[in-house]
């Protein structure tokens, strides 16, 4: 099966190497086959909760991985409960990235809310591209203190995807990754590229569905509207 677009971006996002990557959600496994190819990680661990599509995933893997046996793994498990202790070897070092994508905005809140507290022993980063409800998931970030690597905003089949990357900032509560962080913003900042026709047209719709809801005399829309009213100045 061709990688999308979507997929195929989240692959270019990362350019380090990890000791570990989990793509959550992993559906048929095609993000994750493509990091194993290219070494992205020490294990790229395959996580979903549909044991049929696991299933088909290590069958795969048997029958067509030549590299190391430990380069993957294959868990048939709820992605807010990843086994990350039984996989770090020196988790003070051990470094992880944590990909959600594909689900919508609220199951990823939800995930990150039992993923978060991880973030006090191990070095984690995380991948979310969130099918919807970006501002709310956004928003959800910023009030849990996580700084901002990349972004992009991509676009496939006619619909557009915003992809964030993100780590802790440095406090007491979480292990601060050494790469450069931004401040996050929840309408999108480093993503935006307003000489792009799809850029412009997908801000337009964006603001639209907040002046919808902001009609019915909605305070929180009419709030979120005026900020995404902000990038056209």
């Amino acid at each position: 099966m061709k990688t999308g677009l979507r997929l195929q971006k989240i692959a270019q996002m990362i350019t380090g190497r990890y000791d570990h990557i989990w793509d959550c959600c992993c559906d048929h496994g095609l993000l994750g086959f493509n990091l194993l190819k290219a070494e992205a990680a020490q294990t790229v661990h395959f996580v979903d909760i549909v044991p049929a599509l696991l299933a088909q995933i290590e069958m795969t893997l048997q029958h067509h991985w030549q590299g190391e046996q430990q380069a993957w793994q294959v868990h048939c498990i709820d992605a807010g409960k990843l086994p990350l202790s039984a996989f770090s070897t020196h988790a003070a070092t051990d470094k992880h990235l944590i990909i959600i994508a594909g689900i919508g905005g609220e199951l990823v809140i939800r995930l990150m809310q039992s993923l978060l507290p991880l973030s006090e022993n191990y070095l984690i980063e995380f991948i979310l591209c969130p099918v919807h409800h970006n501002y709310k998931v956004r928003q959800f970030l910023i009030d849990n203190k996580l700084a901002l690597l990349d972004e992009a905003l991509v676009f496939e089949k006619g619909r557009g995807y915003e992809i964030v990357h993100v780590a802790c900032k440095s406090n007491k509560n979480c292990k601060k990754s050494s790469k450069i962080t931004h401040p996050l913003s929840a309408v999108g900042s480093l993503m935006w590229d307003f000489t792009d026709p799809l850029h412009l047209d997908y801000l337009q719709k964006t603001i639209g569905h907040y002046q919808r809801i902001a009609k019915n005399s909605n305070a929180d829309a009419q709030l979120i509207l005026e900020q995404y009213l902000t990038l056209l100045i």
